[in-house]
This record gives structure tokens, C-alpha cells and sequence, in this order.
């Protein structure tokens, strides 16, 4: 659930994107996609998407959840960044897997809308 600017409360929900041509890829930097070697998969991904922004961490998650982009994605991040992170995308209609298309909290991760995860998969999973 979300508050308005009016204070009315809503549900968040994932957005109904169904193709990587119309989604929206949030990712944290280049450095960490270059430190574990997978810069170029990344780079795919962004080139398949309609729009790139670096809104990482956290923030990215949630902008998963609200419906405001469809995919966010960590090549290296802790149990204790994504354990919050997964509840609520999933809760939002969306799905959270690591590269590997794992359920899972923690190592590496990728969020969705859940209609475009496995075509990220395809792209950036290892």
C-alpha cells in the first residue's frame, strides 16, 4: 500500500508491460556488472529496453513494485538489501528471482512485472 498526495491509500501494483521493447531497466552502475564480468549482458538488456535509469538499490525495487518501470536487477547485493524488497514486489504482482531464476534473497537478483522476467532471464541470466 501506498499513501497519495491527497493521503488516500492505494495497493501498488506492477505495471502490464509485456514486451522489453516497452520496459523500463533500473540497475544501480556499471562497476559491479564489470567486477563480476557480465557488463556486456547489461548492456543487451538496456539496448532491448524502451528506457535505462540508474535508480538503485532499495528505490529501484520499489519502482518495480509502484508500476513505474519493469525491471530492476543486481549483479551483487545482500540478504539483508533484498529480503524487504522481495515481499513487496511479489506482493505487487511481480516476480523476483536471482540470475539463475532462482527464488531468492540474496547473492544476485532480478525483479519484474513478471511479463517480461523471463526475457531479461534470457539476457542477463547466468
Amino acid at each position: 500500500m501506498r499513501g497519495d498526495a491527497d493521503g488516500a491509500v492505494r495497493e501498488l501494483h506492477v505495471s502490464a508491460v509485456q514486451d522489453l521493447s516497452e520496459a523500463q531497466l533500473c540497475f544501480g552502475g556499471l562497476e559491479e556488472w564489470e567486477e563480476v564480468g557480465r557488463v556486456d549482458s547489461l548492456l543487451e538488456l538496456g539496448r532491448a529496453c524502451w528506457r535505462t535509469r540508474g535508480f538503485g538499490d532499495f528505490w529501484g525495487y520499489m519502482i518495480v513494485a509502484e508500476g513505474s518501470a519493469e525491471i530492476m536487477l543486481d549483479p551483487i547485493v545482500s540478504v539483508w538489501d533484498l529480503a524487504a524488497p522481495l515481499v513487496v514486489v511479489e506482493e505487487a504482482g511481480g516476480r523476483f528471482t536471482d540470475l539463475a531464476g532462482r527464488r531468492t534473497a540474496g547473492g544476485d537478483a532480478l525483479a519484474t512485472n513478471g511479463r517480461v522476467h523471463d526475457a531479461a532471464l534470457g539476457i542477463v541470466g547466468r
